[in-house]
């Protein structure tokens, strides 16, 4: 597995929940890159709300990293594409359940997604 070093130096502002500044990867054997995920189902359906959706994007993130034989632990990089400011706080819950006290670095943005019943989308890296 990849030996990852977290850096969260004193002279920038602390992480201000789930995240790291930044990690840096030695050793590592491979890298996945997982495309944005979008809130949908295996059949193509989209459940209602954003914390529904959120929980939906974030199985889909872990199960390309499954597929790939790969968990949560693995992830050094994820951004996260927020339709509204309001979902900032349900969205960070919500990243710290899925990812059980793993912190990678991490970017929100809010952004417009290509179809307007998806809420957000998250793409990663991951490394071993």
């Amino acid at each position: 597995m990849a030996e990852i070093i977290r850096h969260n130096p004193a002279a920038v502002h602390a992480p201000s929940s789930g995240y790291s500044m930044g990690l840096e990867l030695s050793q590592y054997r491979r890298l996945l890159f997982i495309s944005g995920q979008v809130p949908e189902n295996s059949d193509g359906s989209v459940p209602e709300g954003f914390e529904a959706q959120c929980e939906q994007a974030w199985r889909n993130v872990i199960a390309v990293l499954a597929a790939a034989g790969l968990g949560v632990e693995h992830l050094v990089k994820i951004n996260t594409f927020l339709t509204d400011k309001s979902q900032v706080v349900p969205n960070r819950a919500i990243r710290r359940k899925m990812l059980q006290g793993h912190e990678p670095a991490s970017t929100v943005m809010i952004a417009e997604t290509v179809d307007g019943k998806w809420l957000l989308e998250i793409e990663a890296i991951a490394a071993e």
